[in-house]
């Protein structure tokens, strides 16, 4: 929470930011601080604290590296300035870390602004948090000296984060503890109670702190200028427009698709009715024949009665063959069909000329 920050005030207005009355009483490295759109760890920010040995009212001005370094660090160990860049305050009192700086070590960082982003899936939309009236924001923060191997006194400074403001909870669960106003300023960098400046460590929840959206590119530490706090359009609302049109066009070619299938199954069971109709014979016309198969059944019909003829010219003429009665009682019984398969064969046994002549 609050890697990232915006400080381009002036050396000069540091105090008036903190709400210090009158001038510092000495300034320390602060020609190394170059105002920024994109602080991260690592940098030089300037911070006001009190002077040390003091028992008054004096404060130092003093730039510090972003990023706690604790005294007790080796000298030969590689300073790591995102390790401590944030301290947790509902557990300043319990760490070791933390906890021996609570007494004199407390400081104030002035800022313009600070950054936070939003995960939305794997993709991260930087914000940039400001007072509406643009008044800079000032953070309570410990500080810490490390000697390194090369003699060097580093000073390292940390920012105290609490649990995010109401309206704030969207955006992330953590917050830096900001104060407000003077007497919160003066309870955290000159109460030496404990039980005083415990009561300003809590989330900033007045209205006049607002926020937007940023360009992504202010991810990379090396992006800088007024570009960082320029506020963007968000494409999600077009891009929800965009999937709801064709989500919409989907729907209505499924509709279509619909609609279609039920039309083609209408006529395919009105197609069907009236081939069923038209294949059914009227009822007038149930014993007539109306194919090419029917009408060569109209001519077996016709050759059956004309074979019908011969079998009694031929039973009158072959009366006294005791075969014939048979052959006659099979032809009256039968069907017009099974009569001429049995006049074929009645004409098959019928006498040569050669037997008609004999019994003449």
């Amino acid at each position: 929470m609050c890697g990232r920050t915006r400080c381009t005030l002036r050396p000069d207005d540091i105090p008036r930011a903190t709400h210090r009355g009158g001038q510092p009483s000495r300034t320390i490295d602060l020609d190394r601080y170059r105002p920024c759109y994109n602080f991260s760890p690592g940098w030089n920010l300037p911070v006001v604290r009190r002077e040390e040995n003091s028992d008054g009212d004096d404060y130092v001005v003093h730039c510090m590296k972003w990023g706690l370094i604790p005294s007790f660090t080796k000298k030969n160990e590689k300073p790591d300035y995102y390790r401590m860049f944030n301290a947790r305050s509902e557990s300043i009192n319990e760490k070791a870390s933390f906890r021996r700086l609570i007494p004199k070590c407390r400081c104030l960082v002035a800022v313009e602004g600070f950054y936070e982003w939003k995960k939305d899936g794997s993709k991260k939309q930087p914000y940039y948090i400001h007072f509406k009236d643009g008044r800079p924001l000032v953070f309570a923060a410990l500080y810490d000296s490390w000697k390194n191997s090369e003699g060097e006194i580093i000073y390292t400074f940390t920012i105290l984060t609490t649990s995010s403001s109401p309206v704030l909870q969207w955006l992330h669960d953590r917050m830096p503890v900001i104060l407000g106003d003077k007497e919160s300023t003066e309870k955290w960098l000159g109460g030496l109670s404990s039980s005083k400046f415990d009561t300003v460590l809590k989330p900033y929840a007045e209205p006049d702190l607002v926020w937007y959206p940023v360009t992504p590119a202010m991810g990379k530490p090396s992006f800088d200028g007024p570009e960082c706090i320029k506020e963007i359009q968000l494409k999600k609302e077009d891009k929800n427009i965009i999937s709801k049109f064709f989500t919409r066009k989907e729907i209505k070619k499924e509709e279509e698709f619909k609609g279609e299938e039920k039309s083609s199954h209408q006529d395919s069971v009105k197609t069907d009715v009236h081939a069923s109709f038209k294949k059914e014979p009227k009822v007038g016309d149930c014993n007539e024949f109306s194919s090419a198969a029917d009408e060569s059944g109209i001519a077996k019909h016709l050759d059956d009665a004309t074979g019908q003829g011969q079998v009694k010219r031929d039973y009158e003429e072959f009366s006294t063959d005791p075969d014939q009665g048979t052959y006659q009682t099979d032809v009256t019984q039968a069907s017009p069909l099974k009569k001429k398969r049995e006049v074929k064969s009645n004409e098959d046994k019928q006498p040569t000329l050669f037997a008609y002549f004999t019994k003449s």
